[in-house]
């Protein structure tokens, strides 16, 4: 499996997606770390299978859990970014 570096993987993308393509695996590296595999997508899975949904969509859309009222969701994502 070839290593290449994420600069090189990112700058010339499509040359390596070729290679993978034709079989080859590609290990991409941060720093001397691997990060990522890129693998070929074995032949059965090529194919994009759609299905009928199986639920109301309407159904989907709706909340599984209340809103908590009376939350100020900016100050909880600020104070949340504050401590990383």
């Amino acid at each position: 499996m070839e290593a290449v570096k994420i600069a090189e993987f990112k700058s010339k993308l499509s040359a390596y997606l070729r290679r993978v393509r034709k079989g080859q695996s590609l290990l991409v590296t941060d720093r001397d770390t691997p990060v990522a595999r890129v693998i070929p997508v074995e032949e059965n899975e090529r194919r994009l299978l759609v299905d009928e949904a199986r639920a109301d969509p309407a159904s989907l859309a709706r909340l599984r859990y209340p809103p908590l009222s009376g939350v100020d969701s900016l100050a909880l994502l600020l104070e949340e970014r504050g401590e990383r």
